[in-house]
């Protein structure tokens, strides 16, 4: 504290010593329940705090702010504390407010409102600063990645008071990571680790690590890094006709995948060059047939290689006679026609089958009563077949 500034401060204590004394004999009246009326403050690093100190009713009574280490900042309208970025708002008898500008991390603490009545009545405001967490940071991450290895990546915040949040996003989609808080001081150094294991996939995928903190009110900081992933090529052909006949013209294309990019391809017949190079036109990466005709036939092999390794990929090409094709058409459509009618007579026989069997299921054969047969006439053959009782365990009736 500079020579005016410790005269002004004791000045302000001698100034309450005779309050005291007058008070005591009767001068000054304090008002019976009247206290300073403040409210706790928070601020971002940097910014501005305002504090505020209210009375209702007063009797010309001086309001006063202190800071946390009890020195007097304003006494009424007299600035006794030299800092520039102190500075009177507003001074009357019922209210004191004074700002703060740039606003650092050893300004939080308790202020205090003093009402120099008779005893003195004080408010605490208390005044926190948030601590703004830095840009973050991504750690770990290798250029170019082979497919196949594992990577953590590592994101790194400080400077956040209270501890930042960090998250993880995969393009748009949010990833889960492990976060490691560590205090330094006031503020908070946080960490986050994620664990990767490269494919080809990844390949061109952004990683964004986001801070999430109650200081960023608007954008968030965050850092983002892009995967390049190096990996062996893959390979296939595709055709532009299913049927090639003479005469038509064809394209085959090597499609290839592969970082770096496989490129140029190799194309081969049968083992060995491309025969005919007039109808055969190799572009990049399509073999052009301009005209096809029988001596195209056989296998042909595309191939595509880069630093980590070599594929390939064949297409068997038989070139069809338009003619033969046609009539090959009409035989199949005989064939199937003559099966046609064959299969509907089968089936036109099982149902007729059916029915006779479901109708005649069976035929009864009966033995007639022994002696009938000898009787010289019918009524005896009738009275002989009626009384023939010892026989009548011999008649039976058979059902086939």
């Amino acid at each position: 504290m500079n020579l005016k500034s410790h005269l002004i401060f004791t000045l302000y204590t001698i100034y309450g010593i005779l309050l005291k004394v007058m008070a005591s004999k009767g001068k000054v009246r304090g008002i019976s329940g009247q206290y300073p009326l403040v409210q706790n403050v928070t601020v971002t690093e940097g910014g501005t705090a305002n504090l505020t100190c209210r009375v209702e009713y007063n009797d010309n009574t001086s309001l006063q702010w202190s800071n946390p280490a009890q020195q007097t900042l304003f006494f009424g309208d007299k600035k006794a504390l030299r800092d520039n970025r102190i500075e009177l708002v507003r001074a009357s008898w019922s209210e004191l407010t004074i700002s703060i500008s740039d606003v650092t991390l050893s300004d939080e603490g308790m202020y205090t409102c003093s009402l120099f009545t008779m005893p003195v009545r004080t408010a605490k405001a208390y005044l926190t600063v948030l601590g703004v967490p830095e840009k973050p940071e991504i750690d770990g991450l290798t250029k170019p990645a082979m497919e196949g290895d594992h990577i953590t990546l590592t994101c790194i915040t400080q400077g956040s008071k209270p501890a930042a949040d960090l998250r993880w996003f995969r393009n748009e989609k949010e990833v889960k990571g492990a976060k490691e808080v560590n205090a330094s001081g006031k503020t908070f150094t946080v960490r986050s680790s994620l664990q990767l294991h490269v494919d080809r996939n990844d390949d061109g995928v952004a990683y964004t690590c986001r801070v999430d903190h109650v200081a960023l009110t608007q954008t968030p900081q965050q850092a983002t890094e892009v995967l390049e992933v190096h990996y062996a090529p893959r390979v296939e052909i595709i055709h532009s006709l299913a049927v090639p006949q003479e005469g038509q013209y064809l394209k085959l294309e090597c499609v290839s995948k592969g970082n770096p990019s496989p490129d140029p391809v190799m194309w081969t017949k049968d083992g060995g060059e491309l025969p005919d190079l007039d109808r055969m036109i190799v572009e990049g990466r399509e073999l052009t047939f301009t005209s096809l005709n029988k001596t195209d036939n056989g296998t042909y092999r595309c191939e595509a290689s880069n630093h980590l390794g070599t594929s390939s990929a064949e297409y068997v090409l038989y070139v069809y006679d338009p003619n033969a094709l046609g009539q090959h058409g009409t035989d199949h459509a005989l064939i199937g026609g003559v099966v046609a009618v064959v299969v509907f007579v089968t089936l036109c026989l099982i149902i007729v089958l059916g029915r006779y069997l479901a109708r005649h299921k069976g035929t009864y054969l009966t033995n007639e009563a022994k002696g009938a047969d000898d009787a010289p006439d019918a009524d005896t053959a009738i009275i002989n077949a009626e009384g023939n009782h010892a026989h009548a365990e011999e008649k039976k009736e058979y059902f086939i």
